[in-house]
């Protein structure tokens, strides 16, 4: 037989030319709720250079999304100069990770002597009656007419128990420019606000359960003196001492947000990245004229920006609880501190706190000092440096990553097999992190947004980063197509909420000494087993004993 179907984990990433010798996994058990994602890997023993159509057929075809696997130009693996084992390239080439659903390709795929790789995504209804499902793929082909299709089978065992909701609040900062520039669309004309919605539910399908929202165009990224294209949502305008906010816009992006399943939002940082010396740059409107009125030409704490403040967070506090969302809200104010602007933060968060209720503020941050002096209600730690942070009782403990760390800890750099990215959720549900952050959902700039770039020919930023770290979602035909990275996230969130189901029936600690026997070893953010064998089977126990409680 010319061609063979072989189905192997959403782990593998099979790479171009590679020899098939991947794990072949027919059959799993899953949750009610729970999403199962595998690949099947379609080979040819020679020269097939032709086009077949492939379909689905299954009892859960309603359910069912298939893509197809596409690799792309990792220019730059890594900042460091990795040549551990822990990444699958250390020089620039072809990785997979774009996922374009089948439906673009009209149910074609070609075949030609590399392996083709499609990607299944089954969301199994909250509702679905426990028991075997099969999942068969075809694939019709021209071989001869003895032989008009080929297929392979998936069963699925639904057990009789649900999966939790997810309580892990997750973010990766949304960029509304981003969307704009990529699709050439104007900021904010009826095909952006389209596309903003479409980048919005490729978000939540993924987990991400938080959006940052543009009340102003938030100061991330922006080199000193410049400015972003302006994705302002509050209208603006001064009238003496007197601020007075238009929301017609921030309004819709907040329904967009709920209509797309997003729980939680973030306010745009209100002060400077890097040290809060400036006010970010804010329109508004004076005697017909609309400019930044602030900016990098304003001092943070300078008295016309704290009196504009006052009104400003009040404003949006207001129009928060309006939209009923305002127990969902959390603050920014500046990213990523240091200990030298230490006392220009505590200024800024003096400003903010009286005005914002119950919300909270929220920044990554990397030095303890800001907790010590209850500056930061959530702080959001490094994995490098997170474990000093759990030496002390904080309250809401939340982790991110960005740029690095590079080697040993988890990261989603496209070069990094899987097994790096998912052991993530073992590491936040053992150590109770509450939330994760992360900085590039749609980052297609530059560092410092110097210039736009073209996410299918540097996944670097230009070489700014490791290849992978600016963005999870590729523009596509008017919509955002998701990657393997942001899927193997959501695996990672899945694991954390099956240790929730175990827990449920056999307590915390029970789990966790399940985990770290598993992992044999006391696991760690930076000492864990790299192995996709590891993360099968620990979640493969874990299903088989909510089976055996729930019987």
């Amino acid at each position: 037989m010319p061609i063979t179907l072989k189905q192997v984990s959403a782990l593998e990433k099979v790479r171009l030319n590679a020899p098939i010798d991947y794990k072949e996994t027919n059959s799993y058990s899953v949750l009610q709720g729970q999403r199962l994602s595998y690949q099947i890997v379609i080979s040819t023993d020679g020269i097939w250079d032709k086009k077949e159509k492939v379909r689905i057929e299954s009892e859960l075809s309603d359910h069912i999304r298939l893509y197809c696997v596409k690799d792309v130009v990792v220019d730059k693996p890594s900042r460091e100069n990795v040549t551990d084992e822990n990444y699958l390239l250390t020089e620039p080439g072809l990785l997979p990770d774009l996922l374009v659903p089948i439906e673009q390709q009209n149910n074609y795929v070609t075949l030609f002597h590399a392996p083709v790789v499609m990607w299944v995504k089954v969301d199994i209804p909250q509702d679905c009656k426990p028991g075997k499902y099969t999942v068969k793929f075809i694939l019709d082909t021209t071989i001869d007419e003895t032989t008009p299709f080929i297929t392979t089978e998936m069963e699925i065992n639904v057990l009789d128990a649900k999966m939790p909701e997810q309580t892990l609040k997750y973010t990766r900062w949304f960029y509304a420019d981003c969307i704009a520039d990529i699709h050439e669309a104007e900021i904010y004309s009826e095909r952006h606000w389209k596309l903003i919605e479409e980048y919005i539910k490729a978000a939540t399908d993924v987990g991400i359960n938080m959006i940052l929202v543009p009340t102003h165009t938030p100061p991330l990224d922006t080199a000193v003196g410049t400015t972003r294209p302006c994705v302002q949502l509050i209208d603006i305008e001064k009238k003496g001492d007197e601020y007075i906010f238009g929301f017609e816009k921030f309004r819709r992006f907040i329904d967009i947000c709920k209509r797309s399943g997003v729980k939680y939002y973030e306010m745009a940082h209100l002060f400077s990245q890097w040290g809060s010396k400036c006010a970010p740059n804010i329109m508004v409107t004076e005697n017909g004229k609309t400019d930044y009125m602030f900016g990098w030409h304003v001092a943070a704490d300078s008295e016309e920006y704290r009196s504009f403040l006052k009104q400003y967070i009040a404003a949006i506090f207001e129009e928060l609880t309006r939209e009923g969302i305002a127990d969902f809200a959390y603050f920014h104010v500046s990213d990523e501190p240091n200990p030298d602007n230490l006392d220009k933060y505590k200024i800024a968060r003096d400003i903010i706190k009286p005005l914002i209720g119950n919300a909270k503020t929220f920044d990554a941050l990397s030095h303890y000092e800001f907790c010590e002096q209850d500056l930061v209600e959530c702080p959001v730690t490094s994995v490098r440096v997170i474990h000093e942070f759990l030496k002390h009782d904080v309250a809401e403990q939340w982790a991110y990553y960005c740029c690095g760390p590079e080697r040993v800890f988890t990261n989603s750099f496209i070069a990094m097999p899987s097994c790096r990215t998912q052991i993530l959720g073992y590491q936040l549900y053992k150590y109770d992190i509450k939330g994760f952050l992360h900085w590039g959902f749609n980052f297609y700039n530059s560092s410092v947004s110097l210039y736009k770039i073209n996410p299918y020919v540097t996944t670097s930023s230009d070489r700014n980063f490791a290849s992978g770290d600016a963005f999870i979602v590729y523009p596509g035909k008017e919509t955002a197509y998701p990657s393997i990275r942001g899927e193997i996230t959501f695996e990672a969130i899945q694991d954390i909420n099956i240790c929730r189901a175990l827990e449920a029936l056999i307590g915390k600690e029970a789990v966790v000494a399940m985990i770290d026997e598993a992992a044999g070893r006391d696991l760690r953010f930076d000492d864990y087993p790299a192995s996709n064998d590891f993360l099968m089977g620990l979640r493969a126990k874990m299903l088989d004993e909510i089976a055996k409680h729930t019987k």
